[in-house]
């Protein structure tokens, strides 16, 4: 127990207070001493007040009070660690590595692999949605459960199943077993704007119906969990154990589910991430209705739109997603999408870029009727496409790859030198160490199948594409390539040519 220091009475008090004084005097400076020539000197035994209003600082009480009955800690015993992995430990390794040096998943509270326990315990946070009992949390905190308990703000603890999850953007649905009237908070249908304050309530470190709070640091926030996220960065403190609670705006409403953490050291240090609402709202639903989720995808290959490529099109800006192959058989192929084809609109409203389409398409609904807007040859079309379901983990949604590979710094070669690359394309057979090429990730064995939208299949055809390029006065000059990832376009900029 910390001590803590108290101040007698006496002399000490008046030397206290006479430093007090002292340092507001030499706080207001020059303007002190015109302030107390004008004051009123104040009667013994008198309160001194201050004529400046006090600026109202918000209370979050009466939201806490109505909301808290909602929100309830969420307990799982999971099988072995040993056995499953989902020890604190096990999830980390089965995360991306930059996600395990970046982010801390939190709510676990498992065994470690050296001590090999029967059963482990994980904990976290959730909320009911509906009066009979459904519960919010996240997928990592109920992840290989056994046995899955609640309990609510009045210590009342409930058995509760799930219902489904969705790993991909870290969702759960539970149902409590007993029957009862619950208190429940609704999902907000708008969006929390940047700087709104917002209200966190969980159980973090196991302490339960813990309320803290901040704001809306930003929107839309990717942070390599999934090909979904769309993240609400919030600056209320949260920690281990906040995992599937709920943050509120002012209204009482969810706005988001507490999934991530930024954190160098494990605790919080400001940096929060919540799955936002609007995501919420449709999983949940289908989980609740099919157990599962089903997404919807294009099945084409995507890359975004650099500057060097947007000049190589002629196009007027960098939004959009560039269509590197559409694969065989799906509805993107069957529509007459066609690689190099750069997709700026879906049902009318304009692409940012290949993960704001991904998210879109699997937004939608299975048998859905999509229109796409895309630039063809510096031409706009329309194309109508009807969707399919998203089957498994093996289906192939729009993925998006960032890297834009130069050709510079390379040797060429006949495609039959490069064995087992087929008979199309010109090979790549040496890059440059210390070339442009390279550093932008250009690999021997690559494979050039077209320059500036014509096919190419030797070295001096690869020459005369970028000849004409630069003859015809182009900014950039766009090639076609494939990997042993599939293909993709890539930009060649001719301006220093």
């Amino acid at each position: 127990m910390s001590k803590v220091s108290t101040v007698p009475a006496g002399k000490s008090r008046k030397r206290m207070l006479a430093s007090v004084a002292a340092i507001a005097l030499v706080a207001s400076g020059a303007a002190g001493s015109a302030l107390l020539s004008n004051a009123t000197p104040a009667r013994a035994g008198a309160v001194v007040t201050s004529d400046l209003q006090a600026q109202a600082v918000p209370s979050f009480s009466t939201v806490v009070e109505r909301v808290k009955p909602a929100v309830v800690s969420v307990r799982v015993k999971i099988e072995s660690a040993a056995d499953t992995g989902s020890d604190m430990s096990g999830q980390m390794n089965n995360l991306p590595p930059q996600l395990r040096e970046l982010f801390k998943r939190f709510g676990e509270d498992g065994g470690t692999p050296q001590q090999k326990p029967k059963f482990g315990m994980a904990q976290g946070s959730g909320f009911f949605i509906t009066g009979d009992g459904y519960v919010v949390t996240n997928n990592h905190v109920v992840e290989h459960a056994k046995t899955v308990t609640v309990t609510m703000d009045d210590g009342k603890t409930l058995d509760a199943r799930v219902i489904g999850t969705d790993p991909k953007t870290d969702l759960a649905l539970l149902k409590v077993n007993e029957a009862g009237d619950y208190p429940f908070v609704a999902l907000a249908k708008e969006a929390p704007k940047v700087g709104d304050w917002v209200v966190a309530i969980g159980n973090p470190f196991g302490l339960g119906g813990t309320v803290t709070s901040g704001i809306v640091s930003a929107r839309g926030r990717d942070i390599g969990a999934g090909p979904y996220d769309d993240f609400l960065q919030i600056d209320a403190p949260i920690n281990k154990g906040n995992s599937g609670g709920p943050t509120f705006n002012l209204k009482g409403e969810v706005v988001g589910v507490n999934t991530a953490i930024f954190s160098p050291s494990g605790g919080s240090v400001g940096l929060a991430f919540a799955i936002p609402a609007g995501t919420v709202t449709s999983v949940v639903d289908s989980l609740e209705h099919t157990g599962a989720v089903e997404r919807r995808y294009l099945g084409v290959q995507i890359q975004p739109v650099t500057q060097d490529i947007a000049d190589s099109l002629d196009l007027k800006s960098t939004a959009g997603a560039l269509v590197a192959e559409a694969q065989p058989g799906t509805p993107a192929a069957e529509a007459g999408v066609r690689s190099g084809d750069v997709i700026t609109k879906l049902n009318g409203q304009p692409v940012k870029d290949g993960r704001d389409l991904t998210r879109r398409v699997g937004a939608l609904k299975p048998g859905d009727k999509a229109e796409i807007a895309l630039i063809r040859g510096g031409k706009e079309e329309t194309l109508p496409i009807t969707l399919a379901v998203q089957k498994g983990e093996s289906a192939n949604p729009t993925a998006d790859t960032s890297e834009a590979p130069a050709i510079l710094g390379v040797k060429l070669a006949p495609i039959q030198e490069l064995k087992g690359a087929g008979d199309q394309g010109v090979a790549i057979v040496n890059v440059d160490p210390d070339g442009p090429a390279a550093s932008k990730g250009v690999s021997s064995g690559d494979v050039i199948l077209e320059v500036a939208g014509k096919a190419v299949n030797a070295p001096a055809e690869v020459k005369a594409g970028i000849a004409s390029a630069q003859h015809e006065g182009k900014k950039a000059v766009l090639l076609r390539l494939k990997t042993a990832e599939g293909q993709r376009f890539v930009a060649f900029s001719l301006a220093k040519a």
